[in-house]
Order: structure tokens, then C-alpha cells, then sequence
């Protein structure tokens, strides 16, 4: 008796026990949060999407896929029922995409929202507002194939020119000269070497150099320096010799004036008197050629003058010694 009552004691325990973790894990399932219908439009691929996916908006979760099925009214669409929390913020801007889980691909809905329209959007189970499917990246790269492909063929034979026999001579060319070119830096290197090697040396000679002249500056920027007394030397011969030039012109003056004053009148005085002998010496020599005699028995004596005694008008005297 005892161990029958201890191995039904035994089942009932492990038959609670089992009871309570379903309730439990009952309790756990199950979702509380109030969510509100959506229908998204999609007139792409929805390709590895599939019922209870999650929906996140801008990455945080709020909902999940309800059913996907095809649109009676509009044929090639379908319609994708999501159940949002309430607390998400759906306005008329918002709208949905396909977004994929890692390389597993397992696709969820992923809602963002344009900015332009604000206002939130009302939806129940009896008006379900719907939202319009943006096509997600795969699809984006799909469209866009035809493009994508033209692009890699032109790159491909753009390579495949590149890569030409000519093009690869070319290559080879200038792969040639930049190894000439890096052999000669060698050389130029290699050449440069004992002048490098002589470097500090004319840099150690140069700041010597340097020190001199900046200690030959100093010593003639001082006021008692050489530069200074030269300049003063020269400066004081500079007067001395201006000296000089004032009195030379003073003594030119007083010998102009002196000249002017002294011996001018005199060469004057010594001309007027040669003209006069010069005259004299002229009336001698035309009265020796008028009357030879004047040299023997000396001049004339001058005819009188009126008033004077003897003096006889000219016409009276050629009357007179007019032929009878």
C-alpha cells in the first residue's frame, strides 16, 4: 500500500508540474500590446517574407505580419496586413519596405517616413488605412541590373584595351624608364656623397664667416667705430675743402672787380690814345702826299677864317685867279 501511495502522490506532483509550465510558458507567448491593422501596398517581390515576420520601424520592432495575399481588385498586387503597436508613429508619410536578416534571407517589414505629411494615420479593423511599398534594395539592384551590366561590360573593355599587347608595351616602356630614372638618383646619390660628406664642414665655415661679418657690422655701427671716424674725416675734409672754394671765389671777385674797376678803364684810356696817334699819323701822311714840301719847309700856314684878316669867300677867290 505504501508504494502505491507514494507512486500516486508521484504522478500527481510531475502532472502539476507539467501544468504549471505550460501555464507559464502560456503566459510568456502570449502578446498583450495593442495593435492596430495596416495593408501594405507592394507591387514588388516580397520574396522571403512570410507570416508573424516582424515589422520594425527604423529598426526598433512594433508589429508583425498578420497574412500576405494577393489583391482581388487589382491583379499583380499584393496586400501585406501588419499589426502595428499603437504607440508607433504611422502618419500619412509613412511607408514600408523589404529589409533581409543577415545572409539568412529571412525578409521583415521595415516602415520609415518621408517627413512631408505629419499627421497621424488612423486605422481599425473595420477601415484598415493602407501604406504604400517602396521597392527594397534587391529590387532597387534588379531594376537597375540592365544598367549595372552595360556598365560592367564597358568596364571590362575598358580593362581589355588596357590590358593590349600596345598598351602593355607602353607599359613595360615606362616601367624601363622609371628604373633608368631610379638608377640614375642612385648615381646621383652615390656622387653626392663625399660633397654631403663636406657639407658641415662648409657649414661649420660659414657660421664663422657669419660671426665676422656680424662682429665687422657691430664694430662699424659703433658710434667710436672706424666707420664713423672715416665719415667724419671725410666729412670735416669736405668742409675744409668748401672752405676753399668760398675763398677762391671771393679772391675771383675782387680780381673781376679789380678788373673791372681798375684795369679796363686804363686798356680803355691806352685805345683812346692810339686811335688819336693813329689819326695824327694818318693827317701827316695825307699831308705829305698832298704837299711834298711840308716835309723841307714845314706846313701851310691855315687860310684865315672868317673875321680874320685876309679872308676872301671862296667865290671871290676863284674870281680872282680866274684867267684875264
Amino acid at each position: 500500500m505504501e508504494n502505491k501511495s507514494h507512486a500516486f502522490w508521484a504522478g500527481i506532483f510531475t502532472v502539476a508540474l507539467l501544468a504549471a509550465i505550460a501555464v507559464a510558458a502560456f503566459l510568456f507567448n502570449v502578446d498583450r500590446s495593442v495593435r492596430v491593422p495596416y495593408d501594405l501596398i507592394a507591387r514588388t517581390n516580397v520574396t522571403g517574407l512570410y507570416t508573424d515576420a516582424a515589422v520594425r520601424y527604423r529598426g526598433l520592432d512594433v508589429g508583425k505580419v498578420q497574412s500576405i495575399k494577393f489583391d482581388r481588385d487589382h491583379p499583380g498586387q499584393i496586400l501585406i496586413r501588419i499589426l502595428v503597436d499603437t504607440h508607433a508613429p504611422i502618419t500619412h508619410s509613412t511607408f514600408g519596405s523589404l529589409g533581409f536578416q543577415g545572409v539568412t534571407g529571412i525578409a521583415f517589414i521595415q516602415l520609415d517616413d518621408t517627413g512631408r505629411d505629419l499627421t497621424p494615420l488612423a486605422s481599425s479593423a473595420k477601415a484598415v488605412a493602407q501604406l504604400p511599398m517602396h521597392p527594397g534594395l534587391l529590387d532597387q539592384l534588379q531594376q537597375r541590373g540592365d544598367v549595372l551590366l552595360r556598365k560592367l561590360e564597358r568596364v571590362t573593355d575598358d580593362v581589355d584595351n588596357l590590358l593590349s599587347p600596345a598598351m602593355v608595351s607602353q607599359l613595360q616602356g615606362t616601367a624601363a624608364s622609371l628604373q633608368k630614372a631610379a638608377d640614375g638618383v642612385a648615381t646621383l646619390t652615390q656622387q653626392m656623397a663625399p660633397a654631403a660628406g663636406k657639407l658641415p664642414a662648409t657649414i661649420n665655415e660659414l657660421d664663422r664667416t657669419l660671426a665676422s661679418t656680424n662682429q665687422l657690422i657691430t664694430s662699424l655701427n659703433r658710434p667710436d667705430g672706424p666707420f664713423e671716424t672715416n665719415l667724419n674725416k671725410v666729412g670735416t675734409a669736405a668742409q675744409q675743402a668748401g672752405d676753399a672754394l668760398v675763398s677762391m671765389d671771393s679772391s675771383i671777385q675782387e680780381l673781376s672787380a679789380r678788373v673791372g674797376y681798375d684795369t679796363l678803364p686804363r686798356v680803355n684810356s691806352l685805345a683812346e690814345d692810339v686811335r688819336s696817334a693813329a689819326r695824327s699819323v694818318d693827317r701827316a701822311a695825307d699831308t705829305f702826299s698832298t704837299n711834298p714840301r711840308s716835309v723841307l719847309f714845314g706846313a701851310p700856314g691855315a687860310a684865315p677864317g672868317p673875321g680874320e684878316a685876309g679872308f676872301t669867300w671862296p667865290a671871290a677867290r676863284a674870281a680872282a685867279h680866274a684867267p684875264q
